[in-house]
């Protein structure tokens, strides 16, 4: 009897031993190199009728797990022959060598993208009779425009009597301003709903006061007549980010994750990408730390932790990369963080910076399921940066609901000029967070206010109890940098046709604000967190009295509205009011002030083009 249980033990034992066997992967290894024998950095390295795959790194290296121990890989490189390895092993590393395609680079067709490489040669201007997003490259013809971007239903007017609580998180992007200069540049209208009043509003910097107490930022509201509704006021917000001196900022662990797919194969996409990325790499330090992950079909590390100050091992990986394939961004996002996690600094600044065109197109796509990656990966500490680049397959909505669901920011890079402005002007701002999860939230006061309406900030609204709710998402404020809101008000006893007459209730009796009393027009309210903290902190800020004479406004207050302005314009917004585009040119004129960087005259001259063109967005 003993024997025979005995027997029957061993036999489990064996069969548990060989289900543990089947179940553990097989590291499969290799190198990848050219006819030449130089290495490849970021040749695709697939398992045959899988997903599993990885890409070479900067020796032409790869390392991957497979669930069979002698699979069939499928390797490629644009420009290169694909090349399939049969029955590889975790033996024996395989060494492979790929040959030049036959073809020449010059015919490859970009598969799903509609968009053909014809020759070398750049041109300039749009050609005549092209269809709308035929750009002014003649080695690229876009046929089609597929660029998303979400619905904006303009904040409308509510009465404070009934719904005196406004409440949203701020906004610290600029991507809509630059996206919106790409169009003008080429003589289009943008898209009304490419147009977020408030990231071109705050895609300038602002002179406000800096921080002097515990806080990280100043607050400080401005409140005069309505420069398009002269009955009505304006309510300025304006807050500043504390300045913290570049050598004084804490080290950072960055992954570059770029998209290297064949959409990404263009002169304003994967070439300007490396460029704004040299940029960046030139303003690293040597406590600094960058890895590179990159993606297509497959997803793989080319360039493992390295300091900032072996500058030229970072910029020869970023040189080498080339465009070629589909686009596993969910793969990709997935490494990247795990990359970031893996070299985490405490008291640093961990952060993911995701260089596409938002065109996922293998693997996890969905903006659902990629948002709850990035909302789950973003309780590790990790924040996140989305830089968006080209035309004609941009994914704007994609990229705005990352980065908010990331603690992160987003911006278009559309010239080296935006790319110059985002990583060394703005470096602090950029990529150094110094408060997390801001909400903003008014409370105005029934008896000085008949009605109010938020400009801009249509993606950004939270419930009233969101405010309070430390679980809640919200935006980050980066070092320096400046956030500007406001609010159009309608004082109390002015008549407006934006506030409708609307029954009254049935069951319960209509509140009766008092009307008279306390002069305050709104009370001011902020929380945010700590880079590191879970809870929130609270600041107030009082607003009473009617404002400043419009003559006495501050440069701050006439600028933000002059930008104001040109987004309603561009937008057909019904609340433009009496504004017309001379109105806003001299507005802006009167405010431009020092303007060190050239950013508001810029501004200026797009608006001049879009009055001379007689631009408005079709409803």
């Amino acid at each position: 009897m003993k024997t025979k249980s005995l027997l029957l033990l061993l036999a489990l034992g064996l069969l548990l031993s060989a289900h543990v066997t089947v179940q553990n992967p097989y590291t499969i290894k290799g190198t990848v190199t050219d006819e030449t024998g130089a290495p490849i950095i970021g040749a695709s390295v697939l398992i045959k009728g899988t997903t599993i795959g990885t890409v070479t790194d900067l020796n032409g290296y790869f390392e991957l797990q497979s669930p069979e121990p002698s699979p069939t890989l499928v390797i490629s490189y644009t420009g290169y022959n694909v090349q399939e390895v049969k029955k590889a092993t975790a033996d024996n590393p395989l060494k492979v060598r790929l040959q030049p395609a036959a073809a020449q680079l010059s015919e490859v067709v970009i598969v799903g993208r509609e968009a053909v490489r014809a020759n070398r040669k750049m041109a300039t201007g749009i050609h005549a009779g092209a269809p709308a997003m035929y750009h002014a490259y003649d080695d690229y013809a876009i046929t089609h425009n597929t660029e998303d971007y979400d619905v904006i239903n303009e904040n409308r007017f509510f009465r404070a009597a009934d719904s005196p609580v406004s409440t949203f998180s701020i906004d610290v992007d600029a991507a809509s301003y630059s996206n919106m200069r790409r169009f003008l540049k080429n003589g289009q209208t943008p898209p009304m709903d490419a147009v977020r009043i408030e990231e071109m509003v705050n895609y300038f910097n602002y002179d406000y006061p800096e921080p002097k107490g515990e806080h990280p930022f100043e607050v400080v509201t401005e409140m005069s007549d309505c420069p398009w509704q002269p009955k009505h006021k304006l309510l300025h917000i304006g807050l500043q980010g504390k300045k913290i001196a570049t050598e004084n900022l804490p080290p950072s662990n960055l992954v570059f994750l770029i998209d290297v797919s064949g959409s990404m194969d263009m002169p304003n996409k994967l070439p300007l990408l490396k460029s704004a990325f040299r940029l960046l790499v030139n303003e690293l330090r040597p406590q600094d730390k960058v890895a590179i992950a990159v993606y297509a079909g497959a997803a793989g590390i080319v360039l493992e932790p390295t300091p900032g100050s072996n500058k030229t091992k970072i910029l020869e990986a970023l040189d080498k990369l080339q465009a070629g394939g589909s686009t596993a961004g969910g793969a990709g996002i997935r490494l990247a963080y795990k990359a970031a996690r893996d070299n985490f600094l405490k008291g640093g600044n961990n952060r993911v910076i995701l260089a596409t065109d938002g065109d996922f197109n293998v693997g996890l796509s969905s903006d659902a399921e990629l948002v709850r990656i990035i909302e789950e990966e973003r309780k590790s500490g990790v924040f996140l940066t989305i830089l968006g680049f080209g035309m004609g397959n941009y994914k704007d909505n994609k990229m705005q609901k990352l980065s908010q669901a990331g603690n992160g920011n987003h911006a278009y890079i559309d010239d080296i000029d935006e790319a110059k402005k985002v990583f060394v002007q703005e470096f602090g701002g950029t990529l150094f967070t110094i408060a997390k999860d801001v909400k903003i939230q008014i409370e105005f006061n029934p008896a000085q206010v008949a009605g109010y309406r938020l400009i801009g900030y249509e993606s950004r609204l939270l419930n009233r109890e969101d405010f309070n709710d430390d679980k809640k998402d919200a935006g980050e404020l980066g070092a320096g940098h400046t956030v500007t809101a406001m609010y159009e008000i309608i004082p109390a006893g002015v008549e407006s046709e934006f506030l409708a007459d609307v029954d009254p209730l049935k069951y319960q009796k209509e509140n009766k604000p008092a009307t008279g009393g306390s002069k305050e027009t709104a009370t001011v309210k902020l929380r945010y967190k700590k880079t590191d903290g879970d809870t929130s902190m609270l600041l107030e800020r009082i607003v009473s009295g009617t404002g400043t004479p419009s003559a006495k406004t501050s440069e701050n207050f006439r600028w933000a509205a002059a930008v104001a302005e040109f987004g309603m314009l561009l937008r057909n917004s019904e609340f433009k009011g009496q504004t017309t585009w001379n109105h806003a040119i001299q507005l802006a004129k009167d405010a431009k002030g020092k303007d060190e960087h050239g950013y508001r005259a810029e501004c200026i001259r797009l608006m001049e083009t879009a009055r001379d063109l007689g631009m408005t967005a079709e409803k």
